[in-house]
């Protein structure tokens, strides 16, 4: 007879060999409630453990897929876990896929980098008030946080936006300033004198 679990078993392993060794990937039987096959097991779970999971009614599965959802590994460990239906050739859902994803050093990896990234106290103003190249970047990433792009994506008109601000900050008034900003926008400088005059039209035309 037929196992009708063999023509999905190819993905579980491939899932599995891809995902090794940070993901457990089970088929349950929904049938007998039991694992069919189990790879990457760190649940020490075994092919033929009850699943718990009861049949296809008890689980009332209103769709095919479910998650990412959270589960821990028995160590404690944080799981990012997904759920996909099993259906034979007829369509009939017999039984589960699950992958059970180890995203706790990934976590342990944030923590680092955070570490690495955050800053203990406020930068002390007195000592950047006249620094006009530190204002300069510091408006340059304000303005791309806000507007949520890197700064090569931006179009001329929201590089015109940039400048105009720049300028309305009184930034352009130091000697070196142009340069600067070319360099920090990675344009020309008669780019950035192209986009200044257009700012400064933009603000003429507006007032009138």
């Amino acid at each position: 007879m037929t196992d009708p679990f063999d023509p999905h078993r190819p993905v579980a392993q491939a899932i599995a060999a891809l995902l090794h060794p940070h993901a457990e990937v089970v088929i349950h039987d929904l049938k007998t409630d039991r694992v069919v096959d189990i790879w990457n097991a760190f649940s020490h779970r075994k092919a033929g453990d009850e699943s718990l999971l009861g049949d296809d009614t008890e689980l009332q599965l209103d769709r095919d897929v479910f998650g990412p959802y959270e589960k821990a590994a028995p160590d404690g460990a944080r799981l990012k876990s997904i759920t996909a239906a099993l259906r034979d050739a007829r369509g009939t859902r017999i039984g589960i896929l699950c992958i059970n994803l180890d995203v706790s050093q990934f976590d342990q990896a944030a923590k680092l980098l955070a570490a690495f990234t955050s800053v203990a106290e406020k930068r002390p103003e007195a000592m950047f008030r006249q620094d006009w190249r530190e204002q300069i970047n510091l408006m340059i990433r304000d303005f791309l946080e806000r507007r949520r792009k890197a700064l090569k994506a931006l179009d001329r008109e929201e590089r015109v936006a940039l400048v105009a601000e720049l300028d309305a900050a009184g930034l352009f008034e130091a000697r070196n300033a142009a340069p600067h900003v070319a360099a920090a926008m990675e344009i020309s400088r008669a780019t950035v004198y192209a986009l200044l005059n257009a700012a400064r039209a933009n603000q003429k035309k507006a007032a009138e």
